[in-house]
């Protein structure tokens, strides 16, 4: 199991790696705000537990269970900002999901996926849910 930093590394190099076809630590850095120490240290342990392949001064790239991990990472923040927005959450929708999503069971994350598929196939029932919360705002 990844700590929630570690998870949050491997998500956006898995998105690098989508977007790019390619990951630096920099593109990371930046993107995480943190520093380039910070990101190859990251980097060592996330290697180390086999999910990349990296040597110093080279691009990193993904091990299939990194794909697969990484992937699910990904999956995931977006079911939970879809989530959000479903059930008319007035919050920011990355920043809550970026929250959520650590804590999270993978059964969690299912229930939820379905949950999202429900009101996306039977949006009536979606209409209601918002109205309810409307009438019941305290």
């Amino acid at each position: 199991m990844l700590s929630p930093s570690l998870e949050d590394y491997l998500e956006e190099i898995y998105r690098f790696s989508k977007q790019k076809g390619f990951v630096r630590t920099t593109d990371i850095a930046l993107k995480l705000d943190v520093s380039l120490p910070s990101v190859t240290k990251a980097v060592k342990k996330l290697t180390s537990k086999g999910y990349l392949d990296y040597e110093r001064y080279q691009n990193i790239q993904l091990t299939s269970n990194g794909k697969k991990l990484g992937k699910f990472l990904v999956d995931r923040n977006r079911t939970l900002r879809e989530f959000l927005e479903v059930i008319g959450s007035d919050c920011h929708l990355e920043e809550e999901a970026e929250a959520m999503e650590h804590y999270l069971s993978e059964e969690t994350v299912e229930s939820i996926t379905n949950l999202v598929k429900f009101f996306a196939e039977n949006p009536d029932y979606q209409k209601e849910l918002l109205q309810f919360q409307e009438e019941n705002k305290e």
